[in-house]
């Protein structure tokens, strides 16, 4: 299936590992260009060059994307590399899990901060030219954590956010020929996930709980929001896809 957006320019944020990197070289297959985008630049270089090595176009780029300052930089080099940005998927973020009367506030707001203010920033600095343009497509990553996981109250507000965040957006972007969609992973067997010490019994309970009987990969993500960054997704706004092996219960 052609999926309409040969030559389109894609931002990655959180694009250097799991799936963030999965949904870059997804895209890129696509023949879309690449902002890899992540606070660890060395590794956002590196899949950036696997994207190179494979005939594809990208670039690394450090952001911290809680930094207007530098969100702006990434957004100027992607139209600086490519002459735009069509593109955004909002991924960056990470969990600090703690019972809440443990949570140090500074836990509450890094969360809160990457997964919220980073999509704030992110889509500000590039809805002015898909506006111009009259095209767009932003896919913001939610979680399954949306319907409550003990030890992630930060994280569930957060992605809950997020959704609203899809929801407002996508209204007042729709008249520009802009979509703006969520994509909810579950148990997604990520390498961030399988370093966590706890890992072997939260694959186990994750595994017991999901109604198809496997887990998914990052690039059961990655196609996901493939398809809603496409031209075939034109119709489709203001949607959170649910993408968890039919699991929604803790």
């Amino acid at each position: 299936m052609n999926l309409g957006i040969r030559g389109r320019v894609a931002v990655v944020t959180g694009g250097a590992r799991g799936i963030g990197a999965e949904t870059a070289r997804a895209l890129a297959a696509e023949g879309v260009k690449l902002v890899v985008s992540d606070i660890d630049l060395v590794a956002a270089e590196a899949v950036a060059g696997e994207i190179r090595a494979q005939g594809g176009q990208a670039i690394g780029v450090r952001c911290n994307v809680t930094d207007k300052a530098e969100v702006r930089d990434m957004a100027a080099a992607g139209v600086e590399a490519f002459g735009a940005v069509d593109i955004l998927v909002n991924n960056a973020g990470f969990n600090k899990d703690r019972y809440l009367t443990k949570m140090a506030e500074t836990e509450w707001d890094s969360v809160v901060d990457v997964v919220l203010k980073g999509a704030f920033h992110c889509s500000r600095a590039v809805l002015p030219g898909m506006m111009e343009r009259q095209w767009g497509r932003i896919v913001n990553i939610s979680s399954r954590s949306v319907f409550g996981n003990p030890g992630q109250t930060n994280y569930s507000a957060a992605k809950m956010g997020l959704i609203g965040f899809t929801r407002a957006l996508s209204l007042e972007q729709a008249k520009f020929g802009i979509t703006v969609n969520a994509v909810a992973p579950g148990f997604v067997e990520t390498e961030l996930m399988q370093a966590n010490p706890g890992y072997p019994k939260l694959r186990e309970l994750a595994l017991a709980k999901n109604p198809v009987g496997f887990l998914g990969a990052p690039d059961d993500i990655a196609s996901a929001v493939t398809f809603m960054a496409s031209e075939r997704a034109r119709y489709i706004t203001g949607v959170t896809l649910y993408v968890t092996g039919g699991r929604f219960s803790s």
